[in-house]
């Protein structure tokens, strides 16, 4: 696929999440899909990313990623992402605190044929567990 093609399918990819219209990853993640850097007990293809992020837009109903910078090339797509929410609902055995997040991360994901067929990730986890006043 063409660099266009795959910046168009994360565009999708980010605009289900941030919607909450999870079931659009049924088309952008192949089911053989690899995370490389999966959640606890994350399953692989649109399945797991659909749990994912749907216990996020549990835990936070607000939940917003916003792409600061992307590049890409005929295989992959790379980006710098903020992401934002406020925590209204349980995360990770915790009660809402009702505290607001705001975490930076990274992603390069790689796609075949217009799916996403391998990701590998990074989020500042710990920094949103602080803000939430979940650890120290």
């Amino acid at each position: 696929m063409s660099q266009e093609a795959n910046i168009a399918a994360q565009q999708k990819f980010g605009d289900a999440v941030n919607s909450g219209n999870l079931d659009l990853l049924d088309d952008l993640v192949a089911d053989n899909a690899v995370d490389n850097d999966p959640a606890p007990g994350q399953a692989a293809g649109p399945a797991g990313y659909k749990a994912f992020f749907g216990d996020m837009i549990t835990a936070f109903p607000d939940l917003h990623i916003e792409v600061e910078r992307l590049v890409a090339n005929d295989t992959d797509v790379s980006f710098a992402y903020t992401l934002t929410g406020t925590h209204q609902g349980p995360l990770m055995g915790h009660a809402p605190t009702g505290k607001a997040i705001s975490v930076r991360g990274m992603q390069i994901s790689r796609f075949e044929n217009g799916k996403l067929v391998e990701r590998w990730g990074s989020s500042d986890e710990k920094g949103m567990l602080e803000q939430l006043g979940l650890t120290t």
